[in-house]
């Protein structure tokens, strides 16, 4: 596979065969002459994460089915953005022409034919399939056709283009960062642009968001990105599922670092330490929000818990 961030100009078939199944996984590539000139152009960055990548080659039909599949899983989504010409892209029950102005997310460890002329130019989106399923199995059911000449659409669209055009002056953890903007609006797009958290899975992910505060209360730096980044998800997913829930990460991390303060206040292995030691302990940066907080949370002061 390329490194994390490279170009390269490719001038024969064959070699843009190895860097295309390089990039897309094993498939079939048919074009019409492969003694012809070629000129290819692949410019890609690429995270553990995610990879993006702007493709322009020569006349091709790519085929990707079960053979491919087994040989060579890739365990990844792709959206197609186009920048220039039209391709046609089939999967399943679904197929379309896309050009400026829309765009498809595919599956592509299901079988699918993709082909273009000499004139195409696109962008790649590639993203883990687990992450798309955990946002949205909506989206992880695909594949989807997109429009992207208007309101969401259009802004994946240019966030797509951006991200490519800025990606040298990115550190990978930037765009991880930027790359979880992205999916979420590619999902959020995928299930018809409602402005809410993707439910098919809500239950599920706020329990684990829940299980991994509960586990982690304590750590002095808990937050809700640093919840999302643990999970697999972006804070904004996060936030909306807790919101759904009627609640936040902030307000959960309170609550746990509450009721292991109460624990500790009634623990005989932690009475030598002070009321203030135990606050630290649990995460609190002063004694007087301590106290404020757990009043407000029990009904009784950290010394009448302990006392009792």
């Amino acid at each position: 596979m390329p490194s994390r961030n490279q170009d390269l100009t490719v001038s024969s078939a064959s070699a843009w065969d190895e860097v295309f199944t390089g990039l897309h996984g094993a498939s079939r590539i048919k074009v019409p002459d492969r003694r012809a000139p070629w000129a290819g152009r692949l410019e890609w960055q690429r995270s553990k994460v995610y990879g993006l990548a702007l493709c322009a080659g020569r006349e091709e039909v790519v085929d990707r089915d079960t053979r491919h599949i087994r040989s060579d899983p890739r365990g990844t989504y792709e959206l197609l953005v186009p920048l220039a010409g039209t391709a046609w892209v089939e999967q399943g029950a679904s197929s379309g022409e896309i050009a400026p102005g829309s765009m498809v997310l595919c599956d592509i460890d299901r079988p699918l034919t993709f082909a273009h002329g000499d004139d195409f130019v696109g962008i790649s989106f590639l993203m883990a399939g687990q992450n798309v399923a955990g946002r949205s199995p909506v989206a992880a059911g695909g594949p989807h056709m997109l429009s992207g000449d208007r309101g969401l659409g259009r802004v994946i669209r240019q966030l797509t283009a951006t991200l490519h055009e800025e990606r040298e002056h990115l550190s990978e953890s930037t765009f991880d960062i930027a790359c979880d903007r992205l999916l979420d609006l590619v999902c959020l797009a995928a299930e018809g642009g409602n402005d809410s958290a993707p439910t098919g899975q809500r239950a599920t992910v706020e329990a684990a968001i829940r299980r991994y505060i509960r586990q982690h209360a304590c750590d002095r730096d808990l937050d809700v990105v640093g919840v999302a980044r643990a999970l697999g998800w972006s804070a904004r997913y996060v936030q909306q599922v807790l919101q759904a829930a009627d609640t936040t990460a902030r307000d959960l991390i309170r609550r746990e670092r509450l009721n292991v303060a109460r624990s500790r206040l009634a623990s005989a292995s932690w009475s030598t330490y002070s009321i203030a030691e135990i606050a630290h302990s649990c995460g609190f940066g002063s004694h007087a929000s301590f106290a404020t907080a757990f009043r407000s949370e029990f009904g009784m002061t950290p010394r009448e818990s302990r006392g009792g």
